[in-house]
């Protein structure tokens, strides 16, 4: 059931400054203070009580390990909520995370009949409004209204400046002021306009239900007319559930944070934490998918791709009249003339094609080096080349060669048909903001592509497939398969040939 946030900061300076010390009775004292609600902010991101009890253990195991470097002691309580946050979106990017056992609601006494059914008609409401919001404007209001952070806190906690997170909570504010004037209206006077009746079939709202009808409200005559009261954000999100605290956590959580048999496991959760800031404050979550296409990004890549582009150039040099007998084409997507048109390989848009840079200036290496073998008349009727008496072994073995290399200076067969290069695709992801679904374009580059969307990571899907000739497009829709949600989520979406889009929706 519903429960509010405990009033008031606790003394976070003391606090802070104990857990610097390795005080174990500071420690229980954090833990008392803020893991109710630390647990019901990971379990509102998870969705899970083991995942969100297993959030909740790391948080207080990382806090005593890096609280040292926490240059800001009386921000203690949003400090927690960043590292919460980390760990939380760290263990929801998990393929093999547990799923599917929500926790149970905080229980806030007996309720009457009445009172009952009149906390869920408020509940229904606060549902229905915070629906029309965005996956960040939740989170944030939510932070602000039921867990009394600060500007200033969720600065730390998104990693962005207080400024930032202040127009986005103004954003957050008037959003959800406008949503919960809509739906007091679809609630109250549904009767009165067959439209608006049309819009309001089920309660609590879905997102796009509730987008729909506060769009309606604000610009139909009858509606818009309508006098509603005003709620505040802390009053309507009161009655919002609260996940219970399991009993058995805190004894664990003192375990695994204090058990001398348990320092390496403690030193694999802290490094799970980092990096901090200046101020030792944790860096925003980044997916594996963001980092691994930082790794790869072209900054990161241009030394390599100079290196070989250097190398192939150098061998190219070597065995120039090879490369021109294998009949390369200048506008293969890998760059590779030695290899067949089939065989090319292509690569995710994401990461770009790396062996297009250093690829490029090896084939038209290849082209010059071979127009500048010996002409038919220069291989075959060059007297000293065949017979001078002054050669030496060295020089005569370096002639043999271009008696073997007699065929590629044949006259040329322009009517000989080729194989179709293979293209590959380049494409471009979508972001959802505050829809269900989004579009991602994908693109033919290079020559003809087979295509077909082969899986998704994430709560999202998506299919389709087709045929595309080179610079040719095709669009594929990519829906949410989860309800509404609170933070930005990223996900992806696989393409055959080998190629991924980044999807980021909420």
């Amino acid at each position: 059931m519903a429960a509010g946030p405990a009033q008031g900061r606790f003394d976070d300076p003391r606090l802070a400054e104990s857990l610097r010390v390795g005080d174990v009775i500071a420690l229980s004292e954090v833990y008392d203070a803020y893991a109710p609600l630390l647990f019901d902010y990971c379990h509102g991101l998870l969705r899970d009580r083991v995942e969100a009890a297993g959030a909740l253990r790391n948080v207080m195991v990382s806090a005593r390990e890096h609280v040292g470097g926490l240059r800001t002691p009386e921000r203690l309580r949003g400090w927690l909520y960043a590292l919460a946050r980390k760990e939380s979106l760290r263990r929801r990017d998990s393929p093999s995370r547990h799923v599917g056992q929500e926790a149970a609601e905080v229980d806030d006494g007996e309720l009457s009949e009445e009172q009952f059914k009149r906390r869920e008609e408020r509940r229904m409401l606060a549902l229905s409004a915070l629906a029309a919001l965005s996956g960040r404007q939740r989170e944030a209001i939510d932070l602000a209204a039921r867990h009394e952070l600060d500007a200033v806190d969720l600065a730390g906690v998104f990693g962005e400046s207080a400024e930032e997170m202040a127009v986005l909570l103004g954003e957050a504010e008037a959003t959800l002021e406008a949503a919960v004037r809509a739906a007091l209206v679809a609630r109250n006077h549904w009767e009165d306009c067959p439209s608006l009746s049309a819009l309001t079939e089920s309660w609590p709202l879905s997102r796009q239900s509730a987008r729909s009808v506060m769009r309606h409200v604000a610009g139909c005559p009858t509606c818009g007319e309508r006098d509603t009261p005003r709620l505040p954000a802390d009053r309507l999100l009161a009655v919002l559930p609260v996940a219970a605290l399991p009993a058995d956590l805190r004894l664990d959580v003192l375990g695994a944070a204090t058990d001398p048999e348990r320092a390496d496991n403690r030193r694999a959760v802290a490094a799970w934490a980092e990096p901090f800031d200046e101020r030792g404050w944790p860096l925003p979550y980044q997916p594996a998918a963001s980092r691994a296409r930082e790794r790869e990004s072209p900054r990161r890549r241009g030394p390599v791709l100079a290196a070989l582009a250097a190398a192939v150039a150098a061998v190219v040099l070597i065995g120039g009249s090879v490369a021109a007998f294998t009949g390369g084409d200048s506008d293969s997507p890998g760059g590779a003339s030695a290899l067949p048109s089939g065989g090319s390989s292509s690569s995710s848009s994401s990461g770009g094609d790396p062996s297009q840079p250093a690829g490029a200036p090896s084939v038209k290496a290849s082209a010059t080096v071979g127009s500048a073998s010996p002409s038919p008349a220069g291989s075959s009727a060059s007297p000293s080349a065949s017979a001078s008496p002054s050669k030496s072994p060295t020089q005569a073995a370096t002639a043999t060669p271009s008696r073997t290399r007699a065929p590629a200076s044949r006259s040329p067969e322009p009517d000989r048909p080729r194989t179709p290069q293979q293209g590959r695709l380049a494409i471009t992801g979508c972001d959802m903001d505050r829809d269900e679904a989004c579009t991602v374009t994908i693109r033919a580059v290079g020559g003809p592509v087979d295509w077909a969307v082969t899986g998704t990571s994430g709560e999202l899907s998506a299919s389709g497939s087709g045929h595309l000739e080179a610079g040719d497009k095709a669009e594929v829709r990519v829906s949410r398969t989860n309800g509404w949600c609170w933070s930005e989520k990223t996900g992806s979406v696989s393409f055959s040939p080998s190629a991924t889009a980044s999807v980021t929706y909420c």
